[in-house]
């Protein structure tokens, strides 16, 4: 009689523990399109994208959503991340394919309303197929990886 009563109250000390971990907003965030500002991406992706952080801190730990606007025909090189990365498209297509070498021909389409959960460290490439705006969100630090370091374009505006 006393395990099943040991064992809820373990269940109750997780579940507790749990909660107390999960960081609390202050206040709530309700925003419209228009709402959301735009500027310039990280280095860490080619010129032409459009970045908006809606929540959150992507730089820091803990949960974010950014969101990123493409022109059609913009390629983002294989590249991993060390977290999870969940991506939905709100408007345009994107192609997106796993694997370490870029390959349009294992590219999936995804249009308005997909959605793709890319584990912690799966290599994967994307591009634009319209004009596309993706929203982001996971736990951060959000960090970019390049399979081929010669792709990051952070490092290439560093050695010019």
């Amino acid at each position: 009689m006393r395990k099943p009563f040991s064992y809820i109250l373990c269940l109750f000390a997780v579940a507790a523990l749990c909660q107390a971990q999960e960081p609390k907003m202050s206040t709530h965030i309700a925003i419209t399109p228009a709402d959301v500002k735009w500027g310039q991406p990280p280095p860490s992706l080619s010129k032409g994208a459009e970045f908006a952080v809606v929540s959150g801190d992507p730089g820091k730990a803990g949960p974010f959503v950014i969101r990123l606007k493409f022109p059609a025909g913009y390629k983002v090189a294989p590249h991993w991340h060390p977290t999870d990365e969940n991506v939905t498209v709100l408007s345009g297509t994107m192609a997106l394919g796993m694997g370490e070498k870029f390959d349009p021909s294992a590219m999936k389409e995804l249009s308005p309303g997909s959605f793709a959960v890319l584990p912690a460290e799966m290599r994967h490439f994307a591009m634009a197929k319209t004009a596309a705006v993706l929203q982001v969100h996971g736990m951060g630090p959000f960090v970019l990886n390049y399979v081929n370091p010669a792709d990051d374009p952070s490092k290439a505006s560093a050695q010019k």
